[in-house]
């Protein structure tokens, strides 16, 4: 196919690309609109050590270690008991998670729920128990620059995680005008072996049009006449 015939089918039919762009866009937006918003507080913990090179190694090792104590049963029972919340661990734990990062010596805690205050104060008291941790095993050392500290970076500030209007519109918007040029061209292979331009027999035939009898139309008589004609049987 042409760029010639690609742009004349686009400029028949190109409108059934663009209605079902904006019904999908239109539905997106809708079932966006429908969903009931979750927020997502955030809060980093910052690991601080000695500055040398063998206990900032152990330190990285250290972070997955950290991560997996804060990320159970009874450190989410601790938040529970802390901030009154009606809900199991396994409940709280399945609205958290919690990441290392080991280039930036940063823990990361994100926490979703469908209040963005109630996703504040969960992040909050959880990177408070982690400092509070820290700080009860620090005692234990007898040597204070062996001590790992944890601190608090920003206090936790809650945003919306979903749904996404703008991204899910748009989405829809270019995965309807997708889909709707894969209808304008199978529409346009179903009628391929129709004729019904002087263009189409041009193509069709390779032979140039000289000609053509226009349609003439009927008056009144001469249509009952051609109507009672084809029907006839």
């Amino acid at each position: 196919m042409s760029l010639r015939d690609t742009i004349r089918i686009l400029r028949r039919r190109g409108w059934i690309a663009l209605l079902i762009a904006v019904l999908t866009a239109l539905a997106a937006f809708g079932f966006s609109r429908m969903q009931t918003p979750i927020y997502k507080s955030t809060v980093l913990l910052s690991i601080n050590m000695r500055p040398d090179l063998g206990q900032t190694q152990a330190t990285k090792n250290l972070l997955r270690n950290y991560a997996a104590n804060m990320y159970s049963v009874p450190w989410a029972q601790q938040v529970i008991d802390r901030l009154q919340l009606d809900m199991t661990p396994d409940a709280l734990k399945s609205q958290v998670t919690i990441a290392p990062d080991e280039s930036r010596f940063v823990i990361q805690i994100d926490v979703k729920d469908y209040n963005p205050d109630q996703a504040n104060r969960i992040a909050q008291a959880w990177a408070d128990l982690t400092v509070e941790w820290r700080s009860q095993e620090n005692q234990r050392l007898l040597q204070k620059q062996d001590w790992v500290d944890a601190a608090i970076i920003e206090p936790p500030k809650a945003s919306l995680y979903s749904p996404q209007t703008k991204i899910n519109t748009a989405a829809g918007f270019i995965l309807g005008g997708i889909v709707g040029i894969f209808v304008v061209f199978g529409l346009e292979w179903i009628e391929s072996g129709v004729v019904r331009t002087p263009e189409d027999m041009e193509r069709f035939a390779g032979l140039t049009v000289l000609g053509a009898i226009p349609a003439i139309p009927l008056d009144g008589t001469e249509r009952l006449a051609h109507r009672s004609k084809t029907t006839k049987p």
